[in-house]
């Protein structure tokens, strides 16, 4: 027998469902590939079809001028194991790798200082802010100006400051063995962004897990090591393979500060001691017309690139403990 309670309740009929206009579904497609389309284009024209130009003339010997003959594998071949014909490649590599192991950590250390400290200040900060990341969106060329004035070895800043402390001036950028601590203090010094996402990771560690530690009797020193660096841990690994990426390509502000007389004399420094890999790549490709040679050097580097990211991903912790 049912309950009178239920059986005095009126049915719930449903209500209508909205129907959709024919042809509705149609329309909204249209817009989503409207609305895509400038990316779309964008990617096509100007990435996506200069790649696969790229690839092809990677397999050709071309000047820029004349048609491109097709050559197949041999200008990777050449570049590889021809030191006659190409006897600064593997220096160029070698020279990119050691910036880069200069680099990366001593700009990851700067902004991860700079950060702490503007976190600290209560007034003012946005002020610090902008005036650290200033730097940053300074055009390369007049980085490059200013840095060659602070390294000139009779009348540049860092050699006087350098006196204040009884160290000899140094000629740090004809001098081989400090073209690269020389470019990678250039480097740290334009940390801007990494001093952003930094301080953008310190703001989202919770006020509640430092005050624990303080009353747990933790010093700034521990609480640096056992909260700040594993709560940063993913902000850490994002910078470093972005921060590595970008020094391999590195190339605007060693063109720059090596192009004496209008930039018709590059050479990469004293003994080709700044010779980075893409700066060796513009050689060939608009210096010794081997547009072929430039763009297989372009596709080892993409493969390095590949190949040293995925190791990162394989091998450093990512996780905030």
């Amino acid at each position: 027998m049912a309950s009178p309670v239920l059986a005095d309740k009126p049915a719930v009929t449903p209500l209508p469902g909205r129907r959709r206009r024919p042809g509705s579904g149609r329309r909204d497609h249209v817009i989503g590939w409207l609305l895509i389309a400038p990316a779309v284009i964008y990617f096509v024209i100007f990435l996506l079809y200069p790649a696969l130009a790229a690839l092809y003339y990677s397999f050709t010997d071309w000047n820029l001028r004349s048609a491109p003959n097709w050559v197949g594998p041999a200008n990777y071949f050449d570049l590889l194991f021809d030191d006659v014909r190409y006897p600064h490649f593997w220096k160029s590599i070698r020279v990119t790798l050691q910036y880069t192991l200069i680099a990366v950590p001593l700009t990851l250390v700067t902004a991860l200082a700079q950060a702490l400290l503007i976190n600290t200040i209560r007034r003012g900060s946005n002020l610090f802010r902008l005036l650290l990341f200033l730097p940053v969106v300074t055009a390369e060329a007049a980085v490059g100006a200013i840095w060659r004035w602070l390294y000139d070895p009779q009348y540049g800043l860092v050699n006087s400051f350098l006196g204040l402390f009884g160290i000899p001036g140094q000629n740090w950028l004809n001098t081989p063995e400090l073209v690269i601590p020389a470019l990678s203090f250039i480097a740290a010094w334009q940390c801007g962004i990494s001093m952003i996402i930094y301080l953008a990771g310190l703001k989202g560690i919770p006020d509640s897990i430092r005050e624990a530690a303080i009353i747990d009797g933790a010093g700034p020193v521990q609480r640096f090591r056992r909260i700040v660096v594993p709560m940063l841990r993913p902000t850490t690994f994002y910078l470093l393979v972005t921060g590595v990426i970008a020094a391999l390509q590195v190339f605007g502000l060693v063109y720059v500060i090596f192009s004496g007389g209008g930039g018709r004399s590059v050479t990469g420094g004293p003994e080709q001691s700044g010779l980075t890999y893409v700066l060796h790549l513009y050689l060939f490709a608009f210096r010794y017309d081997a547009m072929g040679a430039a763009c297989a050097m372009s596709f080892i580097l993409f493969l390095f690139i590949m190949i040293i990211t995925a190791l990162q991903f394989r091998f450093v912790k990512q996780e905030a403990s």
